[in-house]
């Protein structure tokens, strides 16, 4: 659970961290956190250092736990450092390479978000394609009505491109070159397909779709954290025109 914290003080062979970080995915549960604190001056990328911290550690406590719209069985919290002395050979990497460690990381955890979208999206539209050849209107199932069976097809088409731009990513992930625009790719369009087709389902159930009795308002709450997490869709775009533009 990578964190962004205020500022660490070298003392002697320690170092000291005070501040506070939120939105820290298992801030309370986690048993290892790597945290990245500023060691620099506060625009310098390389003024970013990153340390392990284990749980337990004096100094280092969980705050308040977010109460959440969606993926609600993944904590979210804050993590609070009061004077936390972390030994130098908790250092991850080297001192001032925090920055350029994350900016790495973000590209792979990109692909992991686009296919936690890209898996509430196809159970979303699975439990579409059930409810409507099961619910019965006028004595047929609603599928056969074009209005739904268009919005089924809308769904699956976007799902399957959502699949091969993951499968990209992934693929050039896997050969060790470089995937910062084709991951920024997958992540933004699956992350938006997720919200466009779990909001599709519930208009699909109805009156249904809006109660806990069927699953599809799960993956209506769920899906939004995708556009959010990793970088928001915006940031994704911005990541995307930049690498265009080089």
């Amino acid at each position: 659970m990578p964190c962004a914290c205020n500022v660490a003080k070298q003392d002697g062979d320690s170092w000291i961290i005070n501040g506070a970080k939120n939105w820290i995915t298992h801030g309370k549960s986690g048993d290892v956190a790597v945290v990245l604190a500023r060691t620099g001056e506060l625009l310098d990328s390389n003024g970013i250092t990153a340390f392990v911290v284990e749980r337990g550690t004096p100094g280092f406590k969980a705050g308040k736990k977010e109460n959440k719209l969606g993926m609600r069985c993944s904590e979210t919290a804050e993590m609070i450092f009061e004077d936390c002395r972390i030994p130098a050979s908790n250092i991850l990497g080297k001192v001032g390479d925090g920055f350029k460690q994350a900016m790495k990381i973000l590209d792979g955890g990109r692909i992991s978000i686009a296919a936690l979208s890209l898996g509430i999206a196809k159970g979303a539209f699975d439990a579409s394609v059930k409810y409507a050849k099961e619910r019965q209107q006028f004595g047929q199932p609603i599928a056969n009505f074009q209005a739904i069976g268009f919005k089924l097809a809308d769904m699956a088409t976007k799902i399957e491109a959502s699949e091969l731009l993951i499968l990209q990513a992934a693929d050039l992930k896997n050969r060790g070159e470089k995937v910062t625009r084709q991951s920024a790719y997958a992540k933004y369009y699956a992350s938006e397909v997720a919200v466009y087709v779990s909001t599709e389902a519930v208009q699909i159930f109805g009156g249904y779709g809006y109660t806990k009795d069927f699953p599809v308002e799960k993956f209506y709450r769920d899906s939004k954290l995708c556009t959010i997490g990793e970088g928001t869709s915006e940031i994704q775009k911005l990541v995307i025109a930049r690498e265009l533009l080089k």
